[in-house]
């Protein structure tokens, strides 16, 4: 007979525990923010990622009313970072500079101390930069296809560069041997000065890179682009055409990209405040033109399509570290 009272008084205070709990969740998300927000990147300051972030977060600064500050937090391939901000806070005020690195470290790690999937909410893209094929200026390669011809013809006999194993250079790389069926060596090197180095020096035939800091050898003369690898041209480089309109392969598609992602269970409001004020501050002339003069186009998306973005490139690369045989670090 007095298990019906004592019933009611437990649920009671159960439900005002909850509503005493998700009170601040509530408040916190509706005053956000009222801090400033770290933004954690996991490159070393100067280059194309931090400029991005930097310049994406001065402008999410304005819009917010709080300062956006960036860590540089460089090392072990973006594992450094990505730990930091898994195990921060859900509360909106530490995020990360995501990227397609972050793919690839699903699958080049035998072990993280996070999974890129469950760990991080995902909340806008910033924007994507192109990759290309390069020779040098007195290259005998006038066009992609005379270069993949000899590669088929006497396999194993050249070298294409590009930096270190595992990075997206070097996958791309060995993506377009698989994908084009050419026999090449995919050579890796300490960075990219070490590669150009190379390639101007005639050590190596080719070389898959980044475009942005290739960008003024190629307008220099330097190097030649034979072709870039995203999915339509470059609008920096508008007559070099794309690999698959080079090499007949329509699917190929890649390019780097950066993004904003927060720890897995920030509040759901904060989440969707910062990707519509991530897509606003992305769709302005003035942001636009800054990022281009980092090489990057500017491209947002919704949370949904990040999440299925990153999916999406941890299956990929995830396949192509597996059938290039790269041992799991």
């Amino acid at each position: 007979m007095q298990r019906r009272p004592f019933l009611a008084s437990a649920v009671a205070g159960a439900l005002g525990a909850f509503a005493a709990s998700a009170w601040p969740l509530r408040a916190s998300a509706a005053d956000y923010p009222d801090k400033p927000i770290r933004l954690v990147v996991p490159f070393g300051a100067g280059g194309v990622a931090d400029l991005t972030a930097r310049a994406v977060g001065q402008a999410l600064s304005t819009r917010l009313g709080q300062s956006l500050v960036v860590d540089n937090r460089p090392g072990a391939g973006g594992v450094v970072a990505g730990d930091l901000v898994a195990k921060a806070a859900p509360d909106g005020y530490t995020l990360l500079l995501m990227s397609n690195g972050t793919a690839v470290s699903e699958g080049l790690f035998a072990k993280l101390p996070f999974d890129a999937r469950k760990d991080f909410a995902p909340i806008s893209l910033l924007g994507d930069f192109d990759l290309a094929l390069v020779v040098p200026a007195n290259s005998r390669f006038k066009t992609l296809q005379q270069m993949l011809a000899e590669a088929r013809a006497k396999p194993g006999t050249l070298n294409v560069g590009s930096i270190n194993v595992g990075s997206t250079q070097h996958l791309s790389a060995e993506l377009i041997r698989m994908s084009t069926k050419a026999d090449f060596q995919v050579v890796p090197f300490n960075g990219s000065p070490a590669v150009l180095t190379a390639l101007r020096g005639g050590q190596i035939d080719g070389a898959c890179e980044i475009l942005a800091p290739l960008l003024p050898q190629v307008r220099g003369g330097a190097v030649r682009a034979l072709a870039v690898l995203g999915r339509q041209r470059s609008p920096f480089l508008p007559d070099v055409p794309t690999l698959a309109e080079a090499a007949g392969v329509p699917s190929f598609d890649v390019a780097s990209w950066n993004a904003l992602a927060a720890p897995a269970g920030t509040p759901r409001p904060i989440i969707e405040r910062l990707a519509r004020e991530t897509q606003a501050v992305l769709s302005t002339d003035a942001l636009k033109k800054q990022l281009a003069d980092l090489s990057v186009q500017a491209r947002s998306s919704t949370p949904q399509e990040l999440a299925a973005l990153l999916d999406s490139e941890i299956k990929r690369w995830g396949d192509v570290i597996a059938r290039a045989g790269i041992p799991r670090q």
